[in-house]
């Protein structure tokens, strides 16, 4: 496993389930223990996690976030196989809003070329779209998230306000046994929440890896979503907490 893919992995199972130790992180990603030491220590002395008695713990005060390129690096195989299945959904003609993250630029690859309008929060769709001439591509406006590509804020919400889409799809962090779709940054909550009010139909893209996944805000529970486009090999209680509560399950 690459170190990058590790940090984030230590990083999710830290905030998922608290505090954890060296042994047991160093099972969880099939490594040595001496190898998770020395991802603790750099984690640590970035101040993404704080080193405790035998292991580790997310420190209070971190972000959460790896940087955009990084977190584009981890599990690309899934990620490409659901934007293409998602693509499948969108019709020509069909007025599309994208959310940040890198499985939803995996979809706005499968988009080019096609006859569909494209509103968009995100610099990384952005940039896969702006030289289209099929695609009619759409900017909303807010404060520059650098470190994730986004644009964020009350000017976000408040273009949103004013656009009405066939399809929504999101991003995620993870998403609970229960159902419920969480975040790890606040400022992007809102956005997404604003999304799925300025949609006819909202789906999220969520890699097998975000069941449970991360985060401690909380966006929407699944009943308030149309669809869920994950990969094959999902846990079979969470297809049925998913179809449970009205939402259509499409495997990639």
């Amino acid at each position: 496993m690459l170190q990058a893919r590790r940090e984030a992995e230590i990083i999710r199972v830290l905030r998922s389930r608290g505090p954890a130790s060296v042994d047991d992180l160093a099972q969880r990603l099939k490594v040595s223990a001496s190898t998770v030491r020395r991802d603790l220590a750099r984690l640590d002395d970035r101040g993404t996690v704080q080193r405790v008695r035998g292991g580790a713990a997310i420190t209070d005060d971190a972000d959460g976030d790896l940087p955009f390129e990084r977190v584009a690096e981890h599990d690309v195989v899934d990620k490409r196989a659901i934007g293409r299945r998602a693509s499948e959904m969108v019709q020509e003609g069909d007025v599309v809003l994208l959310d940040i993250g890198t499985t939803v630029v995996q979809l706005a690859r499968e988009l080019v070329g096609r006859s569909v309008t494209v509103i968009t929060s995100s610099l990384a769709v952005l940039d896969v779209l702006r030289g289209d001439r099929a695609v009619e591509l759409i900017m909303l406006g807010g404060v520059v998230r650098a470190s994730y590509h986004s644009l964020v804020g009350l000017l976000t919400e408040t273009g949103l306000d004013q656009v009405r889409a066939d399809l929504a799809f999101l991003g995620t962090s993870g998403v609970r046994t229960g159902g419920d779709v969480l975040d790890s940054t606040r400022v992007e909550v809102q956005v997404k929440r604003s999304m799925i009010a300025a949609a006819d139909r909202a789906v999220l893209l969520a890699d097998r890896h975000k069941f449970p996944g991360s985060g401690g805000l909380k966006v929407c529970h699944m009943r308030e979503l149309s669809g869920l486009v994950t990969n094959e090999g999902l846990h079979d209680a969470m297809v049925t907490t998913c179809r449970e509560a009205g939402v259509e399950v499409v495997l990639a």
